[in-house]
């Protein structure tokens, strides 16, 4: 079968190839799944660099979630079927072929579309597990950067679903256009003066209770700056930089709680019962619009260098997606 491999860490447009490998087939519990759709995420992106929390053995495989077609059942199987469209996945799913657990597979109703269905379990997980994290409740205000990504759109569509209020918070003043004609509002800039003074006219003076944190640097002292007392402030990512520059006063004064959040620990943890629930609260979220999983663009394996830029282009909407 054809995979998506490199033989070295580096740039995903330099290293990343097509090469032979064999089938792989199912033991006890697994699946062997029929790749159909699999999205570019930034963690993938990241574990091809060698720069990621986990660092695979070379020559490694790519790719952590997508959409397939159940081909063989291992032994003790039953809760899938052969020919089943599943998404989710383990980690060298760019490969016309995988074997995946089952119990960690979700099964996809017949009306979502493959586009959305290949994006439901990573992204989308993770956004509505850490809302659920937050203990957050109808009216609470919450706060966030990096509001343009794609985990920061989700967000803000499901804690709006929920009855949350979610101001995000972008670099540059053309994200707050770009969102809105997305439908989400309530979208500061922080390079236009004064933004916070427009953070506290949309609370009305209400304190925000939690803020999620994707960027780093200068922008953690940013979004803590404007969080009311005895807030959390979870931090998620570290797309600009690995250290976190935030005031030592808010800490103390502000008796601050700052927290990561890292969804593959989070998902290994959370009960079978809860993780079935937030599922079928996405499914439904999708199904009737209130969650949009948007495509950029669709690329074959042979075009994996293609895809990887595409991927890493500012201001794009939608994820990139690679098929077989």
């Amino acid at each position: 079968m054809r995979a998506v491999v490199h033989e070295t860490f580096g740039e995903p447009a330099d290293v990343l190839t097509v090469a032979e490998r064999p089938v792989p087939q199912p033991g006890p519990g697994q699946v062997l799944v029929r790749t159909v759709l699999s999205p570019i995420h930034n963690h993938d992106l990241w574990t091809i660099r060698g720069t990621y929390g986990f660092k695979p053995d070379l020559p490694a495989a790519s790719g952590t979630e997508a959409l397939g077609v159940v081909e063989a059942l291992g032994e003790g199987v039953d809760r899938l079927q052969v020919g089943q469209r599943v998404a989710g996945g383990t980690f060298g799913v760019w490969a016309e072929y995988y074997v995946a657990d089952a119990a960690g597979l979700v099964p996809v109703p017949d009306a979502m579309p493959d586009e959305a269905a290949s994006q439901l379990v990573s992204m989308p997980f993770s956004a509505i597990s850490l809302l659920h994290s937050l203990d957050l409740h109808e009216g609470d205000w919450i706060i966030q950067n990096a509001a343009n990504g794609a985990v920061g759109r989700m967000v803000a569509q499901l804690g709006k679903a929920r009855g949350i209020n979610v101001i995000g918070l972008v670099r540059r003043a053309e994200g707050v256009e770009e969102l809105r004609e997305q439908g989400i509002d309530r979208i500061v800039a922080t390079d236009s003066e004064g933004w916070q003074d427009q953070v506290r006219e949309l609370t009305g003076g209400a304190p925000i209770v939690a803020g999620v944190e994707s960027v780093g640097g200068k922008a953690a002292g940013d979004i803590a700056s404007v969080m009311g007392e005895n807030g959390t402030l979870v931090v998620f990512g570290a797309m600009a930089s690995p250290t976190l520059e935030i005031p030592s006063g808010k800490v103390i004064f502000g008796q601050l709680t700052v927290k990561g959040f890292w969804g593959a620990v989070v998902s290994k943890t959370m009960p079978a019962e809860l993780k079935g629930q937030l599922f079928g609260e996405l499914i439904t979220r999708v199904l009737d619009g209130s969650l949009t999983l948007p495509v950029s663009e669709t690329f074959v394996f042979e075009d994996a260098r293609a895809a990887a830029r595409a991927s890493d282009t500012a201001g794009r909407v939608g994820k990139v997606l690679l098929r077989p």
